[in-house]
């Protein structure tokens, strides 16, 4: 039998019959000539279709549809990385969006002068941290190179050897900070660090301490560090800054919720510390890297010319504005704040929602499960949430379709069954899922 592939078009030939077709129109012939080779392509390599008109108008609609679009997470990690992390609160958005046109940046209306892009935040994280002074960056990795630039460059930065950490995307922490121009100097072991460890390293060079929280992972058993305020005196007493990542920028205690484990932003400023962490995850703002600390070495950093190729764009600080004044009312913040209301939700609101999830699509149960936190925060934490749960023979055909929905769905996948987590989806978003669903079944 004859390959069909044998008889594919011409490239003129495909161009000439779209054309007539009236396929592709608002295309120049270069153009239109592009996307004809890429469907002959596209058919040499499988199967030739049987409208190469229809094939061509699909090509284009792909071409124009935008790649990064909103999905809806049902997974249950509620700080899914490759889904944006955290979710932003409603009053976030409309001021990014709001901000998106022209906005009072850099200007100060009342007196029409100019003014400083860093305003809109620095007034509301002292107040919620309770520092001196703040400064916000892209994220928390360019923050740190920032600190380090200004502080440490030509010298020597101390660290435990155990929190020299792989950060997202195969990136490691020394590698990033090295770019700096400070030289690393690692002390104790990987499990064991001793106050005395960092006392024996201090030296004419040393230009600053690093204290790095390990959030993405974990190490039990025969383990020590120094407390943070011992450490921050040491520090002190010799004139140097101590730097704290914390991570993910929590300001609330969720221990009464079983999350435990996560520095809090403000007792690492109560010890003096330079204290970084991330607008994007347990903060739940968006992607941002905020430094908050004494004023005397904030000054350094908001003056240095990394500052001004690390500062985010008006619309992160729209967003992160909207955000933390969500704080400033504390009885209402953790159901304003969607990261914080899907970490508390209650146990016997997630059943509800899952049976109404469970209702629409036939077929399906209902079964314990556990969502994660997500994003490096609380590692090893489990939440107890009621999952639904659909057999399927071919449960990954299944969550593929769903992730080609109108508005894509993202799944889990566990012993033959497609698994929906509720924690992490809204009321709202539960009929979407279910007509998804109902969908791809019929396909």
């Amino acid at each position: 039998m004859t390959d069909p592939r044998r008889r594919l078009p011409a490239v003129h030939a495909l161009v000439a019959s779209a054309r007539a077709a009236g396929v592709g129109d608002a295309l120049s012939d270069s153009a239109l000539t592009d996307v004809a080779r890429g469907v002959i392509a596209s058919a040499r390599a499988g199967t030739p279709p049987a409208d190469w008109n229809a094939a061509i108008a699909a090509a284009l609609t792909a071409a124009r549809a935008r790649t990064l679009r909103r999905v809806i997470n049902a997974t249950g990690v509620v700080l899914h990385t490759n889904l944006g992390r955290a979710p932003l609160a409603p009053q976030a958005m409309d001021a990014m969006r709001e901000a998106a046109g022209y906005a009072a940046l850099e200007v100060d209306l009342a007196s029409g002068e100019r003014g400083h892009r860093q305003d809109h935040t620095t007034a509301l994280l002292t107040r919620l941290t309770g520092a001196e002074d703040a400064l916000v960056v892209n994220n928390a990795a360019s923050a740190l190179l920032l600190i380090l630039g200004a502080l440490a460059k030509g010298g020597e930065t101390i660290v435990a050897r155990g929190e020299l950490v792989e950060i997202g995307g195969g990136f490691r922490l020394p590698e990033v900070l090295a770019q700096s121009g400070t030289v690393l100097m690692e002390v104790g072991t990987t499990n064991r660090t001793r106050l005395a460890d960092y006392e024996a390293a201090l030296s004419a060079r040393t230009r600053c301490v690093l204290r790095m929280h390990r959030s993405n992972f974990q190490i039990t058993g025969f383990t020590s560090e120094p407390d943070l305020r011992a450490l921050a005196e040491l520090t002190t007493h010799r004139g140097l800054p101590l730097i704290h990542d914390v991570g993910s920028g929590l300001l609330l205690d969720l221990s009464r919720f079983g999350l435990t484990g996560e520095p809090l932003v403000t007792d690492s400023v109560r010890a003096g510390a330079i204290t970084v962490f991330s607008g994007d995850k347990l903060l739940g703002g968006p992607q941002a890297g905020l430094i908050v600390g004494p004023t005397a070495w904030l000054t350094r950093l908001r003056t240095h010319p990394l500052a001004r190729a690390l500062r985010p764009d008006k619309t992160v600080f729209a967003g992160l504005e909207a955000t933390l004044r969500l704080y400033g009312d504390p009885a209402t913040v953790c159901t304003t704040v969607p990261v914080l209301a899907m970490l508390t939700a209650d146990p016997a609101e997630l059943t509800r929602r899952a049976r109404r999830l469970a209702r629409r699509i036939p077929g399906s149960r209902l079964m314990p499960g556990q969502s994660e936190v997500g994003g490096g925060s609380f590692p090893g934490a489990e939440l107890p949430t009621t999952l639904v749960a659909l057999s399927h023979p071919s449960p990954d055909i299944l969550v593929t379709a769903l992730r080609h929905s109108d508005v894509p769905i993202v799944a889990r996948v566990a012993d033959q069954h497609v698994l929906f987590d509720v924690r992490t989806l809204a009321d709202g978003e539960v009929p979407v899922v279910a007509a998804a669903v109902a969908t791809a079944l019929e396909s």
